[in-house]
């Protein structure tokens, strides 16, 4: 598997790659290369006085780039400028990258409607799965909350066609993954028809044959209130879902409840958009 690790050179960038934990957890789902990345965006010009950014960030990605390589992995590093969520999608998309990695504080609820963030535009626009790693929000030397990224899995379900997709992931995430809670909300803006309980069942099944421990959950009221409920309850290391997809104009209103978890949630989340169009 090939990554994408994008890094701002930050502290809590710095705290997610220095964390051995974190390394061999991806190492165990099959990441073999990485492709470190870092975006100097437009408004920053080389001739401010006194800055030199790409030299910066080239020094700053050479450190992290012998981490990775002393645990195992084989490294290409890119300084780029541009917007950071699209040239951090250009560069998935041109690597064929199996999936996107990026640390983050999160943000509160109100500060997440009104400025936006890497993590969240990423969540709106990635073209290959997205791994969150949550970092302390209130830290001057922050550190990675949950450091076994798949150890105890949330999986949240609507039953479409990309939670499919996203449940699929534990075929690989299943090599560091112990526990597991599946979780579906039924919304009474959206009459549910099916039995989940009995889909509950089914994916539970699927996952006790390579010996994951499961329960399920189904839960009534709003999709992203609840699923941070049950995180509170069952405090994952990571939570997994899928993400629908929807028209950038409903995006920029409202956002959706990949974007909600991804903005609140205390644990990493691993969120799977819908497939690569031609």
């Amino acid at each position: 598997m090939r990554a994408i690790y994008a890094t701002d050179l930050s502290a809590a960038s710095e705290a997610a790659i220095h964390n051995e934990t974190c390394l061999e957890c991806l190492e165990r789902i099959g990441v073999e290369a990485i492709h470190l990345v870092t975006v100097i965006p437009s408004n920053m010009h080389a001739g401010m006085p006194g800055m030199n950014f790409e030299e910066r960030r080239r020094e700053g990605l050479d450190r992290y780039e012998r981490v990775m390589q002393e645990a195992g992995f084989s490294t290409e590093t890119h300084v780029v400028r541009g917007t950071p969520h699209r040239r951090i999608n250009g560069i998935a998309d041109a690597e064929r990258a199996d999936l996107t990695i990026v640390g983050s504080r999160g943000q509160s609820p109100l500060a997440n409607r009104v400025l936006g963030s890497t993590a969240r535009n990423l969540s709106r626009t990635t073209v290959v799965p997205l791994l969150v790693n949550r970092i302390e929000r209130e830290a001057d030397d922050p550190d990675v909350l949950r450091e076994h990224l798949f150890q105890r899995v949330l999986y949240a379900t609507d039953f479409s066609e990309n939670a499919d997709r996203a449940f699929d992931a534990f075929s690989y995430l299943r090599h560091a993954t112990q526990e597991a809670t599946l979780v579906h909300v039924e919304s009474p803006k959206e009459p549910d028809e099916t039995d989940a309980a009995d889909q509950l069942a089914t994916l539970d099944g699927r996952l006790d044959q390579w010996d994951i421990d499961t329960n399920t959950q189904v839960r009534d009221g709003d999709p992203a209130e609840e699923i941070l409920a049950a995180e509170a309850e069952v405090t994952p290391t990571t939570i997994l879902l899928g993400s629908r997809g929807q028209s950038r104009l409903r995006r920029l209103l409202i956002g959706s409840v990949s974007e909600t978890i991804i903005a609140q949630a205390a644990s990493n989340v691993y969120m799977v958009p819908p497939p690569r169009t031609a």
